[in-house]
């Protein structure tokens, strides 16, 4: 008889609890509050990159692997063909003319384009380059 009793009153105990501070005793998920999901294509995708020029300055940009280095100017969007996702670790590494460090945002428009816009900003050194990791992962450094 007490068995049943004390299981009720356990019981009783927990769910008073849980109404009146619901935080402590209730899990959640981050639906609304984790961000953005980071951006990443499928290995192999044909990707295709588009850097915009968002400074007031002449931004040069270079993919290591076999190009000299393309000048952006102010306001100047440049369409890079032909990066597949199966390189890899492909880069482009993209740097100011007068010195001016730089973020760079990324984006996903469409389903195989990658946007780069190059941004003045006051963090010191600012950001460099992206990479396309053979994986499809998305990093900015």
């Amino acid at each position: 008889m007490f068995k049943p009793l004390a299981f009720a009153l356990i019981a009783v105990t927990i769910l008073t609890a849980s109404i009146n501070s619901p935080r402590a005793s209730l899990a959640g998920t981050c639906a609304s509050k984790c961000g953005s999901r980071p951006i990443q294509f499928t290995p192999g995708q044909h990707i295709r990159v588009e850097v915009v020029n968002s400074t007031p300055n002449l931004i040069k940009i270079q993919k290591p692997s076999g190009t000299d280095a393309i000048s952006l100017s102010p306001g100047q969007k440049l369409n890079i063909e032909g990066i597949e996702g199966t390189e890899p670790n492909t880069s482009l590494i993209f740097w100011s003319e007068t010195g001016l460090s730089l973020q760079a945002i990324v984006s996903k428009p469409n389903f195989g384009t990658l946007r780069l816009e190059l941004r003045p900003t006051w963090r010191n050194p600012g950001d460099r380059s992206l990479y396309i990791m053979d994986d499809g992962k998305i990093n900015v450094f």
